[in-house]
């Protein structure tokens, strides 16, 4: 008789590392009925095999809160379960054998520094202290990281498992999950035979975690889930023992794609090359547990060689073990982790592009936490699984794609850089028209974009670097033409949703932060905050009719915020629905776009008729369109939507009337230097779900008055307060360096918080940046009397410091 339960509150499908960390989690806080179940054996699928690195700086500060965490808790749980995880903090060190990746790795320590995390640029002398086996041709610059350490994975998932035991958590190995019972948004029950075949049976359930590993997508789909990943091929080598070994950092040398880890007198050598091997692309065996995959060589061998170079111990050393594991990637090569979108109770922690180790405890802890309150307990946007596109879970774009994500992990970090796979899945109704005038594409979401334009005779490609690239000059041109004359650019890719029924003026006051009951045609921009006054979205809302809104988002973020107002639905009688292939949409921008509109249509675009903040159903050349009057480039501007039909036709009037006004067309680039001049928030970097609206400065555009809307509290209680941070703009007082993101703020020669975007501002000579500045029972007076200076690659450099937008901070231009 099996001792599975008939009922648990939550269900956790996968015995890896990540499924025994949330279980371990879950129980902790308190969870009862904690079932955990394991097709085979736990760690049987990718932990077994993992390298077992434990590095703590990630590329944003949550994620490095995140691999913190985990590092903490493996310090612990040997004296918690008696389990030894073999973790130890041996430290790292990250050379760079070109200028290029120097600056990357130099920026990453400032990034350290601003984050907490303990770094030092060292010399290749102190290299050779302390790796005395290496090679030091070639190499131009190296960061050490001191507390950085190693593992054993597989110990570590059985502590943790061990741990979910001793706190009440149910952990039961050879029970495979072979479907899902649901109703509705809900799945009620798990179903499950175990590995032999003598039991089955269903448990009805709560909620559910896909925890399923390389699995993953295949668990998804059996619950109605998106999960998009496939299973690559990982190579490395271990070596025989070699006679006075003693244990050493961490050693990473990702130009030659390798990485190096002391074990026990070996030498492990792992490798990211720079096109991986998808595996199992038609399904994992059925059997599979504990398997090696085949050896391949000729595939591994360019790795060695260069290996040999840098490490000639090892030409001396015999290889033990030649082995080949399979990992699952994800598109982006963020893993996935939080609530699907298309289900109310199933969760998902899969995904993890070979950190899975360093990332489980944090994971685990993150999810855990946001199982229990329903609210995320930071901003997790960058792998939330809401990030991922319907049409990334198809197979073929996986395969496609994984091709290159591996590899992406070693690769140069470039600003800007852009993937080459699986592309031109998505394309705007004007994409030949874009591509037929220079325009290079990036992707995003999947949609190809126009970035930037190329002159004629010019190169049509990226050239990246940390520096200004290839495209600088010609972004400068296109921002000179939105300042002093005329631009248009395309922005279809931007997400449509309509809000549509006898309650969507009520609804729309609810779930947003404005006022939503005005005039048809007006336009609101607004933000969805969350009950602590977080932001979850960031967009316009514009009214139709007496029944029907349009909210515009950001491409990336279209499914997240459609979901979060599905989520907040409540009794509402409304329908809301995704519209973004239905228009195209063309941002005719400049102090002379109303002069090229009036060219093209007979409507009236005055400030009597079509005031900024409005939109207007208009004539446009022999088609219809409606055009919105704002603006996230800071200039006197309008939106064209046009149906997709009669959107070349629109492209090709705008552009043959726009060339008597030497009409420019622009890219997305474009679009970033204008509106950090102008201090305008970009979503996702700037502000996010755990940046308060009144800190972020948007207050404006919160309407108080209204009696009941989410957040009301929270932000009626920080007004009180007043701001805990405040979110200022600066400007670089030399004009050579650029900035990115995550560069650390310097208050009075302390380092007080980090950058949350910058690009450089054309128009005002210098780079731009935007970041919060703690200032807890501060005067606006007293932030600004500081002096500032932002650490650019480990080099000060003096800022000024403003709250008001450093460009037509009083808006005349957009009003004009």
């Amino acid at each position: 008789m099996s001792d599975i339960p008939a009922k648990a509150r939550v269900v956790i499908v996968g015995g890896g590392v990540i499924g025994c960390s949330v279980a371990y989690h879950l129980a902790k806080k308190g969870w009862t009925d904690v079932v955990l179940l394991e097709r085979k054996q736990l760690t049987s699928g990718t932990t077994w095999h993992a390298a077992g690195l434990i590095a703590q700086l990630r590329a944003t500060k949550n994620m490095t809160k995140l691999a913190k965490y985990s590092q903490e808790l493996y310090g612990t749980l040997e004296e918690e379960t008696g389990v030894a995880t073999g973790f130890k903090r041996n430290g790292s060190i990250t050379v760079a054998l070109t200028e290029e990746r120097k600056e990357e790795i130099y920026r990453q320590a400032a990034m350290a520094r601003a984050f907490g995390v303990e770094v030092e640029e060292i010399s290749n002398e102190r290299v050779l202290e302390m790796y005395p086996h290496i090679n030091l041709d070639g190499i131009k610059g190296a960061v050490y990281l001191p507390l950085d350490g190693q593992g054993d994975p597989g110990n570590i998932a059985l502590a943790l498992a061990k741990g979910a035991k001793q706190n009440g958590a149910l952990v039961k190995e050879r029970t495979k999950v072979t479907g899902f019972v649901k109703e509705g948004r809900k799945v009620t029950g798990v179903e499950w035979e175990s590995d032999d075949g003598s039991a089955s049976g269903t448990i009805e359930c709560d909620m559910v975690v896909n925890c399923g590993g390389m699995w993953g997508r295949e668990v998804g789909k059996m619950a109605g889930v998106n999960v998009p990943l496939q299973a690559c091929e990982h190579f490395y080598i271990v070596t025989e023992n070699i006679e006075g070994m003693s244990q050493l950092p961490v050693l990473r040398v990702p130009d030659e794609y390798a990485y190096y880890k002391e074990d026990a007198g070996k030498i492990l050598l792992g490798a990211f090359e720079p096109e991986a091997k998808p595996w199992a692309v038609d399904g994992i065996p059925s059997d599979f547990e504990f398997d090696q995959l085949p050896e391949d060589f000729d595939h591994f061998e360019p790795i060695l060689e260069m290996a040999v170079e840098r490490m000639p111990i090892l030409a001396e050393a015999g290889i033990h073990t030649f082995f080949n594991g399979p990992e699952s990637f994800t598109p982006d090569d963020a893993y996935h982790l939080g609530l699907a979108p298309e289900m109310d109770n199933v969760w998902v922690a899969a995904g993890f592009n070979s950190i899975g180790i360093q990332s489980a405890g944090g994971a685990g802890l993150a999810l855990s936490e946001w199982m229990t309150t329903g609210e995320r307990p930071f901003d997790l946007g960058d792998v939330d699984i809401a990030r991922m596109q319907p049409f990334q879970n198809n197979g073929k774009y996986l395969e496609e794609r994984s091709r290159e994500t591996l590899g992406l992990l070693y690769k140069d970090h470039f600003p800007f850089k852009q993937k080459e796979t699986a592309r031109g899945v998505r394309r705007s109704p004007l994409h030949h028209h874009l591509l037929e005038n220079g325009a290079v594409m990036g992707e995003f979401a999947g949609w190809e974009r126009a970035n930037w334009i190329a002159d004629a005779g010019q190169e049509a490609e990226y050239k990246y670097s940390w520096k200004r690239q290839n495209f600088f000059g010609n972004v400068a041109q296109e921002h000179k033409a939105i300042r002093e004359n005329v631009g248009m650019y395309d922005m279809s890719s931007f997400g449509k949703i309509r809000v549509e029924g006898p309650d969507a003026t009520a609804y729309m006051n609810y779930v947003g932060g404005g006022q939503y009951d005005v005039p048809v045609g007006k336009i609101v921009y607004t933000q969805f905050l969350n009950r602590t006054g977080g932001i979850e979205a960031d967009v316009t809302v514009t009214r139709l009719s007496e029944t029907a809104y349009l909210v515009v988002t950001p491409a990336a973020t279209r499914q997240a915020d459609q979901t979060w107002m599905m989520r907040n639905k409540g009794d509402f009688n409304v329908v809301i629905t995704d519209v973004t292939p239905g228009e195209a949409v063309l941002a005719v921008m400049g102090p002379n776009s109303r002069k090229l509109l009036e060219m093209v249509s007979p409507n009236d675009f005055s400030n009597a008729v079509n005031p900024f903040g409005t939109a207007q159903e208009i004539e446009l050349g022999m088609g219809l369109a409606r055009v919105h009057r704002v603006t996230y480039v800071g200039e006197l501007g309008w939106e064209v939507y046009v149906s997709s039909d009669m959107a070349g036709h629109a492209f090709e009037t705008l552009w043959e009337a726009g060339q008597d006004l030497d009409l420019k067309l622009c890219g997305m680039h474009m679009m970033d230097t204008c509106r950090i001049e102008k201090g305008f928030r970009h979503f996702g970097h700037d502000i996010t779900c755990e940046d308060h609206v009144i800190d972020a400065g948007l207050g404006f555009a919160v309407k108080t008055d209204k009696p009941d809307f989410i957040g009301r509290d929270a932000v009626l209680q920080r007004k009180e307060t007043g701001p805990q941070n405040r979110m200022l703009q600066f400007k670089l007082t030399d004009s050579e360096p650029l900035l990115y993101h995550n560069e650390p703020i310097l208050r009075d020669g302390e380092v007080v918080s980090y950058l949350t975007s910058g690009a450089y501002g054309h128009h005002l000579g210098g780079a731009i940046g935007l970041g919060y500045v703690p200032c807890a029972g501060e005067k606006a007076a007293d932030v600004l009397a500081s002096t500032y200076e932002i650490d650019v690659m480990g080099t000060r450099v003096k800022a000024e410091a403003s709250l008001k937008p450093m460009y037509d901070p009083t808006s005349e231009r957009v009003k004009a």
